[in-house]
């Protein structure tokens, strides 16, 4: 049995955008370097906003990348675990019960920075004995639990930050259970990567704090905790915040516009690293790599337009057999694919860009002729060959027009390019002429 176990954890509150696929890949990819196991675990502890809706489009986001987990986890089937080792807590002396409002909450935060010390949690629940407690119950107050920190430096090396040393005592102690009950991501993880035999966690610069505080819980639980990488956050292409943005780039937004999966994971498995970006052939390629060792702790730039000229590699890289379905879905006959195939690739940036052309060829093209070329388009269009027309037809016919008119060179050739494909450029026009099913009358 593999002894590297890492774990993708989302919040099904949501679907996948680029700053969670980062993280899937980061683990997939040493799960998958050394041989472990990968497990998909979905943080569903919010019942009001998790739907089923988001976790079926998480898995249905990592199936079209090709992220196959090997087993799934449901924090939300796991709530008698998480009571049982709240208790366990409680008889440590590692667990107490809080009653202060969030207004109350707020008042001291702003009382703490007004007299310019940290906003740390003052504690004062901790000492309430049973007689006070009931009456806060009595005055309606709802008890939430926190966890009590070790006052002391919690320290661990990173994979991807270097050595990391938080003193504690200037973090707040976390609350892990909400007094509606609801159990919370800091707590609920905890348990989970002990129970999980999680070996190793990379997740975004954001989680650093929770970091610290988690390896206590899990210390306190009696577990050890696993190696940990924090990831740098993604910006703008100019430095600017990214967060707000992540919802308009979700993996079926840019699916929808035509990126290609390895195009995806090529920028994303290097994005941030010292290692160039490079097109990957495979998913063995992304794994064989992969190196943690090699990002920075950096802010990462991150433009979605690079994503089209690795999707552009990508697409015009395919065999005829990778495409052959989509092309027939277009109209193509299969006799004419190969031929199709080979003229298109070389055009077109997305997949969706094939009907483009499969259109011009089966419909023809509104022919573009400047006002000084339309006696000699004409002239040329009476020399046209009869059909069929083969890749030698181009050259037959644009000889014969320039032996008719005298004209060479650009001036020959550009303005029947207009007028047969409506375009300034496109596919070699010997290639064209065999597809040319329709060309519209001048």
């Amino acid at each position: 049995m593999s002894t590297v176990t890492t774990r993708f954890a989302p919040s099904p509150t949501g679907y996948i955008h680029v700053g969670n696929l980062r993280t899937a890949l980061m683990n997939y990819l040493i799960t998958r370097k050394a041989g472990g196991t990968f497990i998909l675990r979905l943080d569903d502890t919010d019942q009001e906003r998790s739907k089923q809706e988001y976790a079926d489009g998480i898995m249905a986001d990592l199936e079209w990348l090709g992220l196959h987990w090997d087993r799934v986890e449901k924090q939300s089937l796991r709530m008698d675990r998480y009571r049982e080792a709240a208790g366990q807590l409680r008889e440590n002396g590692r667990f107490y019960e809080c009653f202060e409002t969030p207004t109350e909450l707020d008042l001291k935060r702003k009382k703490l920075l007004n007299m310019g010390k940290p906003p740390v949690y003052d504690r004062s629940s901790l000492h309430l004995d049973a007689a006070q407690k009931e009456a806060m119950r009595a005055e309606g107050r709802m008890g939430y639990w926190r966890f009590r920190l070790d006052q002391e430096r919690i320290e661990w090396p990173d994979g991807i930050v270097g050595d990391i040393s938080i003193d504690a005592a200037s973090v707040s102690d976390p609350v892990l259970i909400r007094a509606d009950g609801q159990v919370l991501y800091t707590f609920a993880s905890s348990v989970d990567d002990i129970d999980m035999g999680v070996t190793f966690i990379v997740r975004g610069a954001d989680h650093v704090t929770n970091t610290a505080t988690q390896i206590q819980i899990m210390q306190a639980l009696g577990g050890t905790p696993p190696s940990f990488a924090h990831h740098s956050l993604l910006t703008g292409s100019k430095g600017e915040e990214l967060s707000k943005r992540l919802g308009t780039l979700s993996l079926r937004d840019l699916r929808a516009q035509g990126v290609e999966p390895m195009a995806l994971l090529s920028l994303m498995a290097r994005l941030g690293s010292s290692k160039p970006v490079e097109l990957a052939t495979s998913m063995q390629d992304l794994i064989d790599g992969f190196d943690i060792g090699s990002f920075g702790a950096a802010p990462t730039k991150f433009d979605a337009e690079d994503l089209f000229p690795l999707t552009r590699a990508h697409v015009q890289s395919l065999p005829l057999s990778a495409v052959r379905d989509r092309i027939r879905d277009l109209g193509v006959a299969d006799a004419d694919a190969e031929g199709f195939w080979a003229v298109a690739k070389g055009n077109v940036t997305i997949l969706a860009d094939l009907e483009e052309w499969s259109t011009l060829f089966r419909d023809g093209a509104e022919p573009l002729i400047d006002d000084e070329d339309r006696d000699f388009v004409a002239q040329a269009y009476a020399l046209l060959p009869q059909r069929p027309w083969t890749t030698a037809t181009w050259s037959e016919w644009t000889t014969a027009v320039k032996e008719a008119t005298g004209r060479k060179g650009k001036g020959l050739f550009m303005p029947l390019r207009k007028a047969l494909t409506g375009r300034l450029n496109g596919p070699e026009m010997a290639d064209v002429m065999p597809l040319l099913q329709v060309i519209r009358p001048l």
